[in-house]
């Protein structure tokens, strides 16, 4: 009780320290963007009474001091944020799970990311960052953010324009399935028509010589396409059981999931748009609510392993 007392002190106080760093990193970022308005509007009033050269001069003044004052507090920024993620969201945490780690420069590397089997295209263009792992009873897990996208380039009169597309941006989660599988089995959405449903049917990895597996849950079948090389084992995977806490799942999530079961893993695949973990700049530390909605995304990770009963060892791997 002491040392839980002790634990909420400290965070508070953290919270106190960072929260003045916040406030002056807040007002210089306001005081750039008054300075930088300032230079357009001498501009503006220069090109307005035809004395373009007075208004150019004037302009870079406000302009120069803007300039400086941003970069030089960006550096406290970053600091800032990085101290925000490692102390708040980092003792946070252990609230939840005391195994529970945040690395927030680390994330999910690009060859597990495209062995996961869940994505057709490569990526041009990989980010990954906030890893957070841990270990509920006897299963590891671990899960990051992730920007996939990939180019096109078309060619004109004018030259070459290169085009971004996203291939996945959400949440990817590893847990070890205590499995060795034979083949890779993956579960994907059904539905054209749902914007889900066809960015998956666009992106999702193409399967080869792979089969559909024809399940006994209608619902299942019904919102899920089930591909593998191997009918008997992607059956023994994928349990009357194990369908039932994979709807239950997928009700629980905003979008809808897409799965693999491949090496001794199992990914998931959480179509997301927001980015969790971010330091707020423009609003206070101090606010009641602060974490709520990020550790409730934390929570909902760590509870896959019990939706999916992941920590019964039913083929014995110890």
């Amino acid at each position: 009780m002491d040392s839980e007392i002790n634990s909420k002190a400290n965070l508070q106080e953290i919270l106190n320290t960072l929260e003045v760093d916040r406030k002056k990193i807040a007002e210089t970022y306001q005081t750039c963007y008054i300075l930088f308005g300032l230079a357009i509007l001498i501009l503006v009033v220069g090109l307005f009474i035809r004395f373009a050269a007075l208004g150019i001069i004037g302009c870079l003044v406000p302009l120069i001091i803007g300039i400086v004052m941003y970069f030089r507090i960006d550096d406290d920024a970053k600091k800032y944020k990085s101290a925000y993620k490692m102390n708040i969201v980092g003792t946070a945490l252990k609230d939840i799970n005391e195994t529970l780690t945040i690395a927030p420069q680390s994330g999910l590397p690009e060859y597990e990311f495209i062995s996961s089997e869940l994505f057709t295209t490569e990526p041009d263009r990989y980010k990954t960052q906030d890893l957070i792992s841990g270990i509920a009873d006897k299963t590891s897990f671990w899960f990051a953010e992730v920007h996939a996208e990939y180019k096109t380039e078309t060619r004109d009169k004018n030259g070459t324009k290169t085009t971004w597309h996203t291939i996945f941006k959400g949440i990817i989660f590893v847990a070890d399935f205590n499995k060795n599988f034979n083949v890779s089995t993956v579960v994907r959405p059904k539905g054209i028509a749902d914007a889900i449903g066809s960015w998956f049917s666009k992106n999702v990895f193409s399967f080869g010589n792979s089969e559909v597996v024809q399940l006994e849950n209608t619902e299942f079948d019904d919102k899920f396409a089930t591909f593998s090389k191997d009918q008997i084992e992607a059956r023994y995977i994928l349990t009357p059981a194990m369908m039932e806490r994979i709807l239950d799942l997928n009700r629980k999530s905003d979008d809808t999931i897409s799965i693999s079961f491949i090496h001794s893993k199992m990914y998931i695949a959480f179509p997301l748009s927001h980015n969790y973990f971010e330091a707020p700049i423009h609003s206070s530390l101090l606010a009641p609510d602060l974490l709520t909605y990020d550790l409730s995304i934390v929570q909902f990770m760590q509870d896959i392993i019990h939706e999916l009963d992941l920590n019964t060892r039913i083929w014995g791997k110890e």
